[in-house]
């Protein structure tokens, strides 16, 4: 979440450092680069498992049982996973998200340097997007465009938002060899066809000035997501006149936190999706099939199994929310700001360790607290948006499992990097700091 979705998640937080031609190239891969994900055989099984498990948990979601064990599983028939008005929304809202991404409105900002020393440009427009698609979204509901059909549809849309993702990602495979060395990405140009389409070969792949790879990370994906749980709760009030407790308390977590990603887009431009991360089916998929149809899944849960809130129960979820969001923001906004101007008058009397690159890590205010007070934050939304949804099934905890694993993979991977760029200032810093993500407890 912290990341949009990094690693088939949000994508969107920055990494945990603190510091801040038409001729096909024929240039050697290399094969040095450690693998992730279990190698060959990881880029092999999870574009052919993860596709699968989206379908599964729609398909359960909306089960009267709802139970991720039960056997046979409710899997729709052949018949019912294709619609041709969910490919032509899809390409609707393809299009739609283009056009705002080009509207010439908001800044633009540069991204870091890149290995030719050059640095690109971004369009920070993404709150705009949202706005402007908000504002589209209540015109439409006045007209009395059934949005609840979405619940029905929802299958059908996932397909094809896979079926895209593996378009796009052959696309951006093909179109790698005709690239430039210093445009590749390191851990996706390793020279094994499986892997480097899993990982993606090109770093920044763009048409004209359209950059796919920045596109897809915040806004199809990601405003998706709460349009869908719009959705779904414009169709409870189809059923129940109108919408419950619970579900407005999930529509809004949720709307909140994409509002804080697009208010906040300019901090993408530091991630490791961004910085380091090539543009292959991980991110693609992750993007725009993974993030929309299962970070939602407990607005889908509702519609179909209803719970019951008393104000104490809401007001505890609200509160747990806001310490998360709070811990969440109040970190990466200190990170940041120390990584822009660690002279700045709110992070100049932070304590920091001189590392022998040149760059200072934090060693006291949010990171002081644990080493990734931003994950902690994570977590604890990630549990008040699953809390509204009772404790009698595993499946609207389905995000916060899988996102406490992605976050512990994501610890260990930048726990090793910080470790090879810093060395012995890091092994400082951790002695400073022994909590990963929980005090006292990780």
């Amino acid at each position: 979440m912290s990341d949009n979705v990094e690693r088939l998640g949000t994508q969107r937080a920055p990494v945990s450092f603190q510091t801040g031609n038409m001729k096909p190239n024929k240039h050697k891969a290399r094969h040095s680069v450690e693998k992730e994900f279990g190698g060959s055989l990881g880029a092999t099984c999870i574009p052919v498992f993860l596709p699968l498990t989206v379908l599964y948990l729609l398909s359960i979601c909306r089960s009267p049982a709802a139970s991720l064990l039960q056997w046979p599983p409710p899997l729709p028939p052949a018949s019912q996973l294709w619609d041709p008005r969910a490919a032509f929304a899809i390409v609707g809202w393809m299009t739609l998200q283009s056009f705002l991404y080009l509207l010439p409105i908001g800044k633009v900002s540069e991204g870091l340097a890149l290995i030719d020393g050059s640095r690109l440009k971004y369009p920070i427009n993404g709150f705009y997007a949202l706005s402007i698609t908000a504002l589209l979204l209540m015109m439409c509901i006045f007209l009395g465009m059934p949005l609840g059909y979405l619940f029905e549809l929802v299958v059908p849309l996932a397909v094809c938002a896979i079926g895209l993702s593996y378009i796009l990602s052959m696309y951006l495979y093909i179109r790698s060899f005709w690239e430039p060395k210093h445009a590749l990405s390191l851990g996706g140009n390793t020279g094994n066809p499986l892997y480097d389409f899993f990982m993606g070969r090109e770093l920044n792949p763009r048409i004209g000035s359209f950059d796919l790879k920045y596109f897809c990370e915040l806004r199809p994906g990601l405003i998706g997501w709460v349009v869908i749980n719009l959705g779904m709760l414009m169709k409870e009030v189809e059923l129940r006149d109108s919408p419950s407790l619970a579900m407005l308390l999930v529509n809004g977590f949720q709307l909140l936190y994409v509002t804080d990603a697009l208010w906040n887009e300019e901090a993408v431009l530091s991630t490791m999706d961004i910085v380091h991360d090539g543009f292959g089916f991980m991110l693609a998929f992750g993007d725009l099939a993974w993030v929309p149809f299962t970070y939602g899944l407990q607005a889908m849960f509702l519609v179909i199994h209803p719970q019951s809130l008393s104000v104490t129960g809401a007001t505890g979820i609200l509160l747990l929310n806001g310490i998360g969001y709070y811990i969440f923001r109040w970190s990466n906004s200190q990170k940041n700001q120390f990584r822009r101007d660690p002279t700045h008058e709110s992070v100049a009397h932070l304590e920091t360790i001189a590392t022998a690159t040149g760059k200072r890590l934090l060693v006291s205010g949010w990171w002081g607290f644990v080493r990734h007070p931003n994950y902690l934050g994570d977590l604890l939304m990630a549990l008040a948006w699953s809390l509204p949804c009772g404790t009698s099934h595993i499946l609207p905890y389905f995000y916060v499992i899988y996102f406490t694993i992605l976050l512990i993979h994501r610890e260990a991977r930048d726990e090793k990097q910080c470790k090879a760029k810093y060395g012995v200032a890091w092994d400082t810093y951790c002695r400073r700091v022994p909590y990963r993500i929980i005090p006292y407890i990780y």
